[in-house]
């Protein structure tokens, strides 16, 4: 009688101590893979971005939608981003001119850790920055970014694709 017992209780041992080494992805802490923020310009216009590092095809894909354009990037060529201390930075053109004028946005994307199929809610900046250039020397001699901060609220999730 008492060897059953003493087998089954070490069974059971066995069993109880196998189940921390199943992983699970639900308790796994894993950076955001997708990321969507609203939020207001100057001009009180509504600004949409939708950014994912990466996709099915295995690219990242970013969203900007303002009241006059929705533009669509793909890919490392179009989405550029930079690891720095403050988080990470995604700039995308969104308007070139003849002149050799152009206009970046750039996303703020903070440091987060979340569990798969979770959201957080994450607050951020997007700037805008105006890039001035001019073919004439005595011109370039001034000051050739300018920037609007746009306050933004959105969520994060991981998505295994």
């Amino acid at each position: 009688m008492q060897t059953r017992n003493l087998i089954a209780s070490f069974t059971l041992g066995i069993t109880l101590a196998a189940i921390p080494v199943s992983q699970s992805h639900a308790l796994e802490e894993n950076t955001p893979d997708v990321y969507s923020f609203t939020g207001y310009n100057l001009n009180g216009e509504k600004v949409s971005i939708n950014y994912s590092t990466t996709s099915f095809i295995g690219k990242p894909s970013f969203q900007y939608k303002d009241q006059k354009q929705t533009l669509n990037f793909e890919g490392e060529k179009q989405i550029r981003t930079v690891e720095t201390e403050i988080g990470t930075l995604v700039t995308v053109t969104i308007k070139q001119t003849l002149n050799g004028d152009y206009t970046t946005f750039s996303l703020l994307i903070p440091r987060v850790k979340i569990g798969l199929g979770e959201e957080v809610k994450v607050v951020t900046n997007g700037i805008t920055t105006l890039n001035r250039f001019s073919t004439i020397p005595q011109s370039n001699q001034q000051q050739k970014q300018f920037y609007t901060i746009i306050n933004l609220k959105g969520t994060a999730r991981f998505v295994v694709f």
